[in-house]
């Protein structure tokens, strides 16, 4: 089975029943792959001391696996389309486990950049996109809720990741910090077999009522559902999805996002430290953003399932876009511990709004049938994205010694994304949908211009 498991037709997802299991897996594998590439820069600190290295070395562990999360989207699509979900997540928690048990045996920083950065973000990206697929195919009406559920897995993952690195640092150093990690990245495998995807014969049936309805002879229906199962085997990744409108205005707004939406995570903690916070109190920092995200995402996705507001969740998104630019800028000159907190909630408020938005409205834009091979292609463009933003953060530290600069980088970053998605979305996406008038109101669609 695989990404068709999706979604000839979207009304045969349970919307509850195992789904809430997959939803449980897709929590923890959300966790994971968000909150790890933030939570190890607890470790930076003693990495450059033994290493000798600077902020943009160490920098560049956080973007390979944020990268390879991103870029192995397309390699990721084919092979779920070809093998399935529960395989391939299966093979990518081994690796993202065994990535972090050899990067504790590192002796320089090449080394940890294939081992913890390309190995274990390769096993993440393996793990992340087949839990949205599978999300996808178990939800269609609560699925705004169910992404904002599975969204909070990276804040809790966060708030706890954090401070248990910080004491694993403490008492065991970073190597045994890494060895225990790598440990507890099995768990992936776990998730991997819950993910049950669903009957084939439910597919079959839709897809036979649809030939009926289109009044076809019996065989010649049969032939043609062969045809169509044969073709999707074809298509491993489809980039006519690339011909819509609106996944292009997506992808240009989300790849100035990335470029600056994890760099004040990353070197928070560096930040704190230099400004003679103490090491545990820094850590602490990362787990203030997740424990008000904990709350913003499923808020953010009950909002989002709202009638009223689920047909504009792009003016939403482009919204929580703005908001979190906002306040990186309106923080940049925050040096006290007092004044770092409160960055850290109205960052983590925001952090949670994005983060609960950004896939249900690209599920909006291209519909649960073409959602994996849209997934795919729009991480590898932010995969580019993300190795550019928070190295080059961290070259401004090194270059500059000044942390205000990259705080107002990442806001003008988030604030531009956020209004040319408003102003694209406003200009191009509802002027063609008033030309094509009149056609079936779909309110799951948020736009969906097909030329």
């Amino acid at each position: 089975m695989g990404i068709i498991v999706d979604e000839r037709e979207t009304e045969g997802a349970p919307d509850g029943g195992w789904g809430w299991i997959v939803l449980l897996g897709g929590f923890v594998i959300t966790g994971f792959s968000y909150a790890f590439p933030k939570a190890i820069s607890v470790y930076f600190k003693e990495l450059m001391q033994d290493f000798g290295c600077g902020y943009s070395d160490t920098a560049w562990i956080s973007s390979i696996i944020l990268a390879m999360l991103y870029g192995s989207g397309p390699v990721c699509s084919i092979m779920v389309n070809k093998f399935g979900c529960r395989p391939v997540m299966l093979v990518g928690g081994l690796l993202a486990s065994g990535g972090m048990i050899s990067a504790s045996f590192t002796t320089n920083i090449i080394q940890l950049y294939l081992t913890a950065g390309v190995i274990t973000g390769l096993g993440l990206a393996l793990n992340f996109q087949p839990s949205l697929i599978m999300l996808g195919s178990y939800f269609d009406k609560r699925r705004p809720l169910a992404n904002g559920l599975a969204a909070a897995g990276s804040p809790v993952f966060l708030s706890v990741l954090s401070p248990l690195g910080q004491m694993l640092l403490n008492r065991y150093g970073w190597r045994g910090g890494f060895l225990i990690t790598g440990g507890l990245l099995l768990n992936c495998c776990t998730c991997a077999a819950v993910m049950r995807p669903l009957k084939r014969k439910e597919r079959k049936a839709i897809a036979c009522s649809q030939e009926l309805k289109e009044m076809l002879p019996l065989e010649a229906g049969q032939e043609k559902i062969i045809c169509e199962n044969n073709n999707d085997k074809k298509k491993l990744l489809d980039f006519s999805v690339l011909c819509n409108r609106g996944l292009i205005i997506y992808i240009i707004a989300k790849f100035i996002v990335v470029l600056g939406l994890f760099v004040p995570t990353i070197l928070l903690v560096n930040y704190a430290k230099d400004q003679g916070v103490p090491a545990h109190d820094a850590a602490f920092l990362l787990s203030i953003i997740g424990f008000v995200d904990i709350f913003a995402r499923p808020t953010c996705g009950i909002l989002a399932g709202l009638n009223w507001i689920r047909p504009k969740t792009s003016y939403f998104f482009s919204l929580a876009l703005i908001f979190n630019g906002l306040t990186d800028v309106c923080s940049a000159t925050s040096t006290d511990y007092k004044g770092l907190v409160i960055f850290c909630v109205f960052f983590g408020l925001s952090y949670g709004m994005v983060g609960a938005l950004q896939f249900e409205v690209l599920m909006g834009i291209v519909g649960t049938s073409s959602f994996s091979s849209a997934l795919g292609l729009v991480l590898l463009f932010e995969a580019v994205a993300v190795l550019i933003g928070p190295p080059s953060a961290g070259y401004l530290v090194d270059k500059y010694k000044n942390y205000e600069l990259i705080f107002y980088m990442a806001g003008g970053e988030l604030i531009t994304a956020g209004i040319f998605l408003a102003l694209a979305s406003f200009c191009f996406i509802n002027q063609k949908k008033h030309k094509d008038l009149p056609q079936k109101h779909n309110s799951d669609v948020v736009i969906n211009p097909k030329r």
